[in-house]
Formats: structure tokens, sequence, C-alpha cells
């Protein structure tokens, strides 16, 4: 039978090894954190290139509902946008009247007012934006501008 040797660590070695160890296991754990918020932020993209498509079939659906008034149609639209809600996305409210805000509203129309000027006359299109978070698409509308009527 081979007798075997250990040879014997100094406590330098171990330390050594100590500490490239702790530094393995940092690295390790900072790789694992990155990995998981690129992953976060692809699934968000990836749900935000799809909400954007979906949005103009909410807005063909809610055209239809204007003229057809159907009761399934209704449903059907408020489910789309529970849905939307579910991803933490909110409709942009817009009331004729309120003041024009760049961070929401985009500006593709002007209506002649001096009275009113700076104020939203129409929103053309509704606008989406995460709960707590940017705006998916700015609302379109319509700003009343000085001028005579």
């Amino acid at each position: 039978m081979k007798k075997v040797s250990l040879k014997k660590i100094s406590d330098k070695e171990v330390g050594l090894l100590k500490s490239q160890l702790a530094r393995s296991l940092a690295d390790y754990d900072n790789l694992r954190k990155r990995v998981e918020r690129e992953r976060e932020t692809f699934e968000k993209i990836a749900s935000l290139k799809l909400v954007l498509k979906l949005l103009p079939v909410l807005d063909t659906l809610r055209k239809a509902q204007t003229h057809l008034k159907d009761s399934g149609l209704d449903i059907t639209i408020k489910e789309f946008e529970e849905a939307l809600a579910l991803e933490g996305i909110e409709e942009i409210k817009v009331k004729k009247g309120e003041e024009y805000n760049s961070e929401l509203h985009e500006v593709v129309d002007t209506v002649r007012d001096s009275k009113n000027e700076g104020k939203i006359a129409e929103t053309m299109e509704s606008g989406w934006k995460f709960i707590n978070g940017p705006v998916i698409r700015y609302a379109k509308v319509r700003v009343y501008q000085k001028g005579a009527n």
C-alpha cells in the first residue's frame, strides 16, 4: 500500500485561497444579479413592443363601438383595458379644456381661439403610460391657439 503524503499548507496559502474564493463568490453573485436585471429589462422591452402593436387594435375596437353600441364589443374593450392595467399600463386621461402638457400630449392640430389658448380642444388619439413610469404613447390632441374666431 502506498503512503499518501499530505503537503502542509501554510496559513498564508490558506488565507490566499480564502480570499480567492470570496472574490469568486462575489463575482458570481454580481453576475447572477446582472443576468436577472438583463432578463427583467428584456421582458419589459418585449412586453412594450407587444403593447405598442396592440394599442391600434384597441383604438379600432373603440371606434367600432361608437358606431355599433354592441354589449359584446363593450365587454371585449373592458377586458382589453383590464389586461393593460394588470401589466401596469394606464390610459392618459385627457379632458377638453385642460392645459396642454408636453410630457403627456402631442399636438397634431390647432384650433383658433384666443380665450382658451394653450388648452386642449379635442383628443384625437388616446395616450398610454406605465402607472409609475414613462409614456408609452402620447395622447394626440388639438390645442387652442391665439387667433380670430
